[in-house]
């Protein structure tokens, strides 16, 4: 693994996987229209909207400003999913609102996990799916699909 991903995808490794693999292919870590741009250049059928938590740099743009800029540009041409700083269902219904196909969490199951153990990620699930129905039932949405009319989207 890290002779394969060592430092930043490069534009040569994602054609050698591209190259490799017949099926689906998405790419994580996309926040800029340049990065969006050549990810679908070189055979990107999805993207994930992606600072990777802002584990290592908190100072850059939110993925949900960087959604919204992306969904104008390029959500008639692929796939955009996001990934980063969703904790809740009113960040999951935004997510959504904004674009988003996919929504990913990993942190709030961590918790959950954490305090709960194996019980912890069906009690996260349970809760961010009330929250996301709550949501819903407030602004007079009744399907996940129609969030992007009932909700604004995030805007720059």
């Amino acid at each position: 693994m890290n002779r394969t991903f060592s430092g930043r995808l490069s534009s040569d490794k994602i054609k050698a996987i591209r190259e490799r693999w017949p099926g689906k292919l998405v790419v994580k870590g996309i926040v800029t229209p340049e990065d969006a741009e050549l990810a679908l250049q070189l055979g990107a059928d999805g993207l994930i909207v992606s600072n990777h938590g802002g584990r290592q740099l908190d100072a850059g743009d939110s993925t949900i400003r960087s959604l919204a800029a992306l969904q104008r540009e390029f959500g008639s041409r692929t796939t955009l999913m996001l990934d980063s700083g969703v904790r809740s269902g009113p960040d999951v219904a935004c997510a959504l609102a904004s674009g988003a196909k996919f929504v990913f969490m990993g942190r709030s199951f961590m918790y959950g996990v954490g305090a709960l153990g194996p019980r912890g990620g069906d009690h996260t699930l349970i809760m961010l799916k009330r929250q996301l129905r709550q949501v819903m039932e407030q602004i007079g949405c009744e399907r996940v699909a129609d969030l992007p009319k009932h909700l604004l989207p995030l805007r720059e």
